[in-house]
């Protein structure tokens, strides 16, 4: 919407200036009109070849027709020139039969017989009392004497009634202009409500899906782990517990190489059920309703214990005592733990949860890590790793703000603030 009031605003600038120069253009035209209508009545009415050798009689004649009938307040000056650029007739007394050069275009109308229009430069010797009438349009054209001889006739206008008329001109025109640029915009308001809408639309719909595929990444996570716990971990275990008697009885036998072989079997496979334990917490772990937030952060940090990184957890009783925010804060933290344990490299990591403001959850998470600069994250995230991404947009949709702080060599530390309800 503001595009096409951007480019409205354009066509009606650029409209007006286009509009301004027609009519200048159109002024001029009706000037260049008038000047051989005047001069043709000059020609007819008054003009006498006694004009060319001043005699008084024709200049008190031509001066007659040019008072009484084209002076007026937008005429301000009438002059007649001879080719050789002598003052032959002037409204203005002291400068008939005065010599001044005539321009390059004043000598060419006197080839093609035409006439012409411009602003005329009051600084010229000849006009010294136009000076004081302002801004001037001269107008030319080429009129005869009886007996043949060409001779330049101009007026001066006044400029302010050629703007009038250019004026009136635009206004004539501009209500046209105007009304098909209100027609356009009128079209232009329901498209942009309506791609409004549609993409509002779309943005709601994208959330919906986000928050359908959490949910239903967290079930396929709960049914593989109960999958693993009910099958394969069950089963690992049982077979670790009944080495055990094959090892003694071995031993008992006085076959000892058995018996170390079944105790190392048994050993592997403790251990293995220990670490299939520990993956069943990061893929699953225990209920947020049932252990509450600090024991499943817990949970969260013991790969990291266990990997050799010493690790703080810090969660203020107030923010303990459980909230609808809890869900949120641990999807943040398993997701930036789960950052750290694979891209880190960290020797410390902090997390704390504390109420940051009445009725507000505020988790961090900070590591001593790597780090690393926004444009690596940027092709993370062209790559397909969308992790902290994605959460970010459902942190909006729950009306909070996720923070991550991050430089080379300096670590990292992500921030949580959300509604507690």
């Amino acid at each position: 919407m503001l595009g096409s009031l951007a480019a409205i605003a354009v066509v009606v600038v650029g409209g007006f200036f286009a509009l301004r120069s027609v009519t200048v253009r159109e002024a001029e035209r009706d000037t260049r009109q008038r000047v051989e209508l005047q001069g043709a009545l000059i020609e007819s009415a008054a003009l006498t070849d006694g004009l060319l050798r001043g005699e008084r009689v024709a200049v008190q004649g031509v001066d007659d027709v040019v008072v009484g009938r084209l002076l007026s307040p937008s005429v301000v000056r009438v002059k007649i020139w001879s080719r050789d650029g002598r003052v032959l007739y002037s409204d203005e007394p002291a400068i008939i039969g005065k010599r001044f050069g005539l321009g390059s275009d004043e000598r060419e109308l006197f080839t093609n017989g035409r006439s012409d229009a411009e602003l005329s430069d009051l600084s010229k010797p000849e006009n010294r009392y136009e000076r004081q009438e302002g801004k001037l349009l001269e107008a030319h054209t080429v009129i005869r004497t009886p007996n043949g001889t060409p001779v330049l006739f101009e007026t001066y206008q006044r400029f302010d009634a050629l703007s009038a008329s250019g004026q009136r001109l635009l206004r004539t025109l501009a209500p046209t202009l105007l009304a098909a640029l209100a027609v356009l915009l009128l079209f232009q308001v329901p498209l942009s409500w309506s791609l409004a809408r549609r993409l509002q639309r779309g943005h709601r719909e994208r959330e919906r899906l986000l928050v359908r595929a959490i949910e239903a990444s967290d079930h396929e996570r709960r049914r593989i782990a109960a999958d693993l716990h009910d099958g394969v971990v069950q089963d690992l275990a049982g077979v670790a517990f009944g080495l055990a008697p094959l090892a003694d009885g071995a031993a008992r036998r006085g076959d000892e190489a058995d018996a170390v072989a079944l105790r190392e079997s048994a050993a592997r496979l403790r251990q293995g059920v220990r670490a299939l334990r520990t993956l069943l917490v990061e893929i699953h772990p225990p209920s947020l309703e049932s252990a509450g937030l600090e024991a499943t952060l817990s949970d969260l940090l013991s790969p990291l214990t266990a990997a050799g990184v010493a690790t703080e957890l810090h969660v203020d009783d107030r923010a303990a005592a459980g909230s609808g925010a809890d869900a949120l804060v641990y999807r943040v933290a398993r997701e930036t733990l789960r950052n750290v344990q694979a891209h880190a490299a960290a020797r410390h990591v902090r997390v704390e949860v504390s109420c940051a403001a009445p009725g507000t959850i505020r988790l961090t998470v900070a590591d001593d890590g790597r780090g690393f600069d926004a444009a690596r994250r940027a092709s993370r995230a062209g790559d397909g790793h969308l992790g902290l991404t994605l959460l970010e947009d459902v942190v909006a949709q729950a009306g909070g703000t996720l923070t991550v702080e991050a430089q080379a060599g300096t670590g990292t530390s992500v921030t949580l603030e959300v509604p507690a309800s």
